[in-house]
C-alpha cells in the first residue's frame, strides 16, 4: 500500500506444450484477513480461502500467484481494459514486498487483475525513494488473470531487473479486497501492528531463494 502511480503490464495468456515445465521449488502459503468475519453470521464469508505461492523462474525473476476463492461476483473486481485506478491499493489488488536481508531498504508491487501493476522502491520503513522506471526496463512484469469456478487467479512473473539485489530475499505478500459495498478487507500471512500494514516487516516471514532451481 502506498502512492505508486499505477503502470500497463504486459498480460500474457498461458498455452501449455509438449515439453514438461521445469521443476521449481515453491512455497504456498494461506492469507488471512486482518479483522475476519464475526462468528454467528448467517451469510457464508465472501472468501473461503486465499492462497499465496511464490518461487523463482528459470531465466531468472520470481513468480507469484494468488489464487481467491469464494463469491467471486461480490466483489469488486476492476475490469481489463478499464482505465487504470490510481493508488491500486485502493482497490481490489494482491501485493509482494521484498527485501534483502539485514537492509533496511525494499520495494513493494501492486498487481491489478486489469492488468496494471505499479512498483517502489522504499529507503526504509515507508520512505518512499522512487518509483521503478519500467521504461528502462527491457522486460515488465508479465501479468495473467482469470476468473473460474468461483477462483480468482492472478499470476505475476517479475524480471530479474526489479527485484532488489541479492540471491535471498525476505518476502512478505498480501492483498486488498475490496466487496461489493465497497468495504476493503487487509489479508496477509501476518499482521504484526495493530493495525493493516503491509511495509511493516513483521509481516515478511518468506524467504525466496533465486538460485533455487531445479530442472
Amino acid at each position: 500500500m502506498g502512492n505508486i502511480a499505477p503502470r500497463a503490464a504486459t498480460i500474457q495468456t498461458v498455452t501449455s506444450n509438449s515439453t514438461p515445465a521445469p521443476k521449481i521449488p515453491t512455497i504456498t502459503v494461506g492469507l488471512r484477513p486482518f479483522d475476519p468475519p464475526l462468528a454467528g453470521e448467517h451469510e457464508p464469508p465472501v472468501i473461503s480461502a486465499l492462497l499465496a505461492t511464490l518461487s523463482a523462474c528459470p531465466e531468472g525473476g520470481a513468480r507469484f500467484v494468488f489464487a481467491l476463492e469464494g463469491r467471486i461476483d461480490a466483489l469488486r473486481l476492476p475490469e481489463a481494459g478499464a482505465p487504470p485506478v490510481d493508488p491500486l491499493w485502493q482497490h481490489t489488488c494482491f501485493e509482494v514486498f521484498l527485501s534483502a536481508p539485514g537492509q533496511e531498504s525494499y520495494r513493494e508491487y501492486n498487481f491489478s487483475p486489469a492488468g496494471q501493476w505499479a512498483g517502489g522502491q522504499f529507503r526504509r520503513y515507508r520512505e518512499f525513494m522512487h518509483t521503478l522506471d519500467v521504461e528502462a526496463i527491457i522486460a515488465p512484469p508479465v501479468i495473467a488473470s482469470t476468473r473460474r469456478d468461483g477462483i480468482l487467479t492472478l499470476e505475476a512473473d517479475l524480471p530479474s531487473a526489479l527485484l532488489p539485489s541479492g540471491p535471498v530475499l525476505r518476502a512478505g505478500l498480501a492483498a486488498v479486497i475490496e466487496r461489493g459495498d465497497g468495504h476493503l478487507e487487509y489479508w496477509a500471512i501476518r499482521h504484526p501492528a495493530e493495525r493493516p500494514d503491509f511495509h511493516h516487516d513483521g509481516g515478511w516471514s518468506l524467504a525466496l531463494d533465486t538460485r533455487m532451481i531445479s530442472v
